[in-house]
């Protein structure tokens, strides 16, 4: 019942309203995501039963999922586009969207980068170093699999799969998910692996631990926090980047460039999905084709 209604909205943005293809495909995507949100909470209501109570838990929704600020306003002005729309032609006599308020935008800088700033980023490192070779990996993991820091850190070598592209990460309340991980990220890491990695001595504790310290244990929190601060002001970045902000990217970039509400829920760990359903079902493909079609860093390695 949606798609009829987005589809007039699609043909009146661009011969009415004379949108570029690129603003109609924003205004589109955003009204989707709102579909799809309320699709997967089971709301079974069509687009002029939607009430601003809906639209309040959406904005709630996509907040969780870490997006922007600005990236949360954008699609509220889409939907807001779409109920005007709506108004126009007759089909609602209210507007649900009247009364919200879009999301405030910070005073400070955004902690989210543009892909352009992690390039910038990840060319600052030093990889003529055994520590820079580490760090590239490490920042290419976050970026490319949205890991939070203790994931990062708690990574383990038995736990990659490059072969099949993905990670086991072990998140909140020791719940396990794989996630697919992009092929930048795994050529660094082997790199990493094979020249810096296997000529380590490695202490007895960390002997599964993917990423090290020069002496063989594994790096703390604040030592990933203290390597992406020294890279951010090589780079000349003048925003707070943390290790967070690699995953408040990672589901930002991934939302903007189409991908669904779902799939991004999934791969944050907000809501498990067991090894088995990954390995025997179509979630496995499913989420691997969201990396490779949206992340800017996503084409994964083939599975077979």
């Amino acid at each position: 019942m949606w798609q009829s209604y987005i589809k007039h909205f699609k043909n009146y943005l661009r011969l009415e309203r004379s949108f570029s293809d690129h603003s109609v495909q924003a205004y589109v995507r955003d009204t989707e995501k709102l579909a799809e949100f309320l699709e997967i909470e089971q709301i079974h209501v069509s687009p002029v039963e939607v009430k601003e109570e809906h639209l309040l838990a959406f904005l709630k929704y996509i907040s969780e999922l870490g997006l922007a600020a600005h990236t949360q306003a954008r699609m509220l002005s889409g939907i807001k586009s779409f109920y005007k729309y709506l108004l126009l032609e007759n089909e609602i006599n209210e507007d649900p969207t009247e009364l919200i308020e879009s999301p405030r935008l910070p005073r400070k800088l955004p902690d989210v980068l543009s892909y352009e700033e992690i390039e910038l980023l990840i060319a600052a490192i030093d990889h003529s170093t055994p520590e820079g070779t580490r760090n590239r990996a490490m920042i290419e993991v976050l970026y490319s699999c949205g890991l939070r820091v203790s994931e990062l850190t708690g990574l383990q070598l038995t736990h990659c799969y490059f072969d099949i592209g993905f990670i086991r990460v072990l998140g909140k309340g020791d719940k396990v998910r794989l996630v697919p991980i992009g092929k930048e990220a795994i050529k660094y890491t082997m790199l990493y692996i094979e020249h810096v990695r296997n000529h380590m001595a490695v202490s007895k504790e960390s002997e599964d631990i993917l990423f090290l310290n020069r002496r063989g244990k594994q790096l703390t929190r604040v030592m990933i926090f203290l390597i992406i601060k020294e890279a951010t002001e090589k780079a000349g970045i003048d925003k707070n980047v943390s290790p967070h902000t690699f995953r408040h990217s990672f589901a930002t970039h991934l939302i903007e460039g189409g991908a669904s509400l779902r799939a991004v829920q999934e791969m944050l760990g907000h809501e498990s999905i067991t090894t088995t359903e990954i390995y025997t079902h179509l979630d496995r493909d499913y989420l691997r084709q969201v990396i490779t079609e949206f992340h800017p860093r996503g084409r994964i390695i083939n599975g077979e």
